[in-house]
């Protein structure tokens, strides 16, 4: 008879945590749907002010910031970066060259777009995916971004780290293994600081990743990386 607070509290805590994750999936679906609408809704726009404009080329050539470099003098860049998202936002890194308009994109997410899994992966890891998910493209969900250039021998190592980490991360799970995770492996690897995740957002956790850094602008991976 003793150990039945401790099966009460053991059962409480488990029907806790799926309140939470019923809660996160209503968010999860509805916020879907608004996203859905407020990207129908801009790119119908888009495509009335300029017909010619196939909607690949909006998506998979997101505007630079300030001005074009010329050809051939582009900067290697890792861009963290946050945005919003049917829960609690996402976090993801865009990389490449400043005088490239296409950009690679890299982060950590449930391998759906149900939510579905989203609310399981709470619980128990669930399958994930690595490369972009929906609004990762479109710079006004953009919460926060720290953007770190390095050197062309260093970008190859940096840009190859992350494909491997692409790889091997086969499973997301909301308290442990998420998006912040993911972006703060590539931080670690090319010598920055990283905060803890914990119950950070997203956002929090990009603009904590710049500011525990001095919002350095360069890297240089250390001999050996």
């Amino acid at each position: 008879m003793q150990n039945i607070p401790t099966r009460v509290s053991g059962v409480r805590s488990v029907v806790t945590w799926c309140a939470v994750a019923i809660s996160l999936a209503v968010l999860a679906s509805t916020g879907q749907a608004q996203e859905r609408a407020k990207h129908a809704a801009t790119g119908s726009m888009m495509a009335a002010a300029n017909p010619k404009q196939t909607a690949a080329e909006t998506s998979v050539t997101p505007p630079l910031e300030g001005k074009p470099v010329p050809k051939g003098k582009g900067r290697y860049y890792v861009d963290f970066r946050a945005r919003t998202a049917a829960s609690y936002g996402h976090a993801f890194i865009w990389y490449g060259r400043t005088d490239e308009r296409a950009v690679e994109v890299a982060g950590l997410h449930p391998a759906t777009e149900s939510p579905i899994p989203y609310v399981i992966g709470h619980v128990v890891p669930v399958p994930a995916e690595t490369g972009p998910s929906y609004g990762d493209l479109d710079e006004q969900y953009v919460t926060a971004h720290y953007r770190v250039y390095m050197s062309e021998p260093d970008a190859k190592k940096v840009f190859a780290y992350i494909k491997h980490l692409q790889e091997i991360s086969l499973l997301w799970h909301g308290p442990t293994y998420n998006c912040m995770t993911f972006i703060g492996a590539v931080a670690n690897y090319m010598g920055l600081k990283t905060p803890m995740t914990g119950l950070m957002y997203p956002e929090d956790y990009v603009n904590k990743l710049q500011e525990i850094n001095g919002n350095r602008k360069t890297v240089h991976l250390a001999a050996g990386s």
